[in-house]
């Protein structure tokens, strides 16, 4: 009869340590959090000191009999790997754990064969979604936009992936192509077949609009953007003279990036007050990071763009600039992530990324799953504006007056002619985008009626990146209209 070998001491350690690792769900009994106490009801008493034990025991009984009674055998390693791993997935999407081979890959330089499609994605309630693509990159010239659902990579689902390995399926070899399978708007997959090329793409451009105007694009936050971002500043001040009277400063479709970089950019606009509130897992635990005396554009009034692309260090720039009333923000809802991790290595058993804080605004406004919302709501030049809910109109203003004119006759019969495609079929005359009447009884609805109603936090209203900044873009061309009309009123109270 065969005797169960006993566990040796090393396996029970490295137990005991995973044990510790759990989420708090695990040690609800040992470690209960501070809650106001109920007033119908008596405080729960004390747990016993031998809680986690009890934890333990039963972490090491289903590991036993995994190991014991599995149809198919698996190791040792492959049960912690596979046990951290699952814990770490309780907690949110950036927080994975990395192997051994992964870690070393992940601290190596990057290989210069290696390259990329320039995507940056998250996972946002178990589905892959893209935060934004990097400028100039393969995915910005396919015109991926923020917020598109990826479902496949190589027509293999990404459902179960977490984003190490997805990161790893979208690199591959220079000058090879990769296929994603994206949602499309009727809720049908499409393909899209995007190239890989060298992961070098730069994070600062700029511009003279009208010869008065800096227009400054940041779309990332690297070791070269600080450098990048002075010269760029610069040579706009050397360009126009005097005649420079404000900056535009995108950060639309700016996934983030550095975050001592992004500090440091909003220090450059920022003569005093405070950049950002960082915040770890204890509340009354904060870091309050300063802007530092100066400011690169010498005062000159600003207007920050943002949309659902504007993600992560992004997001703390723009909203230091806002809540420290040196920019107004244009566009739309940013994109609302505000962590910040930690890579803790495992004594030559791999890694694991850990959130271990997040920042907010300096006035204290939370960004994680919220974003921030605009000063000036103005919505791209390409977007269905009935469907993502930024049609609005006289009537839609709180105290309206309501017209008691009666309705137009001759409505569209049920089988008439089809309409064109973006008309109103009670007034074709209408512009696209206009409110339609409803159908008749039994007509199908138009798109338009069919389009499903924005989301929470919806990055929808975003565009691809090869629309941003052209002549076309409604929101710089916004932008440009506030900072010179700013201009006219400065000059009429003379100052």
């Amino acid at each position: 009869m065969s005797m169960r070998k006993p566990v040796p001491m090393l396996r029970l350690v490295s137990l005991a340590l995973i044990v510790l690792l759990a989420p708090a769900s695990a040690w609800s009994q040992a470690t209960p959090a501070a809650t106001p106490s109920q007033p119908q009801s008596p405080p729960p008493p004390p747990p016993a000191k031998s809680s986690v034990y009890e934890q333990l025991n039963l972490f090491g009984e289903a590991f036993e009999r995994i190991r014991q009674d599995a149809v198919e055998p698996v190791s040792d390693e492959k049960l912690i790997e596979t046990a951290i791993a699952g814990m770490l997935s309780g907690l949110d999407p950036n927080c994975v754990y990395l192997t051994e081979d992964e870690y070393k890959a992940k601290q190596a330089p990057v290989d210069q064969t290696t390259g990329s499609t320039g995507l940056v994605v998250t996972i946002d309630a178990g589905q892959l979604k893209v935060v934004s693509p990097r400028d100039g990159s393969p995915a910005a010239d396919a015109g991926i936009k923020p917020g598109e659902t990826i479902l496949a990579i190589d027509k293999a689902p990404v459902f179960d992936l977490t984003l190490p390995q997805i990161d790893a399926q979208l690199r591959g070899p220079v000058d090879s192509e990769v296929t994603l399978t994206f949602r499309g708007d009727d809720s049908k997959p499409h393909d899209m077949k995007v190239k890989r090329v060298a992961t070098k793409w730069s994070t600062v451009s700029s511009r003279l609009e009208d010869d008065d105007i800096g227009y400054i694009r940041v779309a990332g936050f690297d070791d070269a953007t600080q450098a990048a971002l002075t010269a760029a500043v610069q040579n706009l001040q050397q360009q126009a003279g005097n005649k420079l009277i404000g900056f535009v400063v995108d950060l639309r479709n700016n996934p983030g990036g550095n975050f001592d970089v992004a500090v440091q950019a909003a220090d450059d606009f920022i003569d005093k007050g405070d950049i950002a509130v960082v915040k770890g897992r204890k509340g009354d635990v904060t870091k309050r990071i300063a802007a530092t005396p100066g400011d690169l554009t010498n005062g000159l009034p600003l207007v920050a763009l943002v949309n659902g692309g504007t993600a992560s260090e992004a997001e703390l720039v723009a909203g230091a600039l806002q809540d420290d009333h040196r920019a107004v923000l244009v566009g739309t809802k940013t994109f609302g992530e505000s962590a910040i991790e930690t890579l803790i290595p495992l004594n030559g058993n791999g890694a694991i990324e850990l959130t271990t804080a997040r920042f907010e605004t300096p006035g204290g406004h939370a960004i994680q799953g919220k974003g921030l919302d605009p000063d000036v709501t103005v919505a791209p030049v390409k977007l269905e504006r009935i469907a993502q809910g930024f049609g609005r109109r006289e009537a839609d203003l709180p105290g309206a007056l309501k017209n008691t004119d009666p309705v137009s006759t001759n409505p569209a019969p049920a089988n008439g002619p089809p309409q064109a495609p973006g008309t109103n079929p009670a007034n074709p005359a209408a512009k696209p985008g206009a409110p339609s009447a409803p159908p008749a009884p039994g007509a199908a609805p138009s798109p338009e009626a069919a389009a499903p109603a924005p989301e929470k936090h919806d990055t929808r209203s975003s565009v691809a990146t090869g629309d941003l900044g052209g002549s076309q873009d409604e929101q710089l061309l916004q932008a440009l209209d506030m900072l010179r009309g700013l201009k006219m009123v400065s000059a009429r109270n003379g100052q």
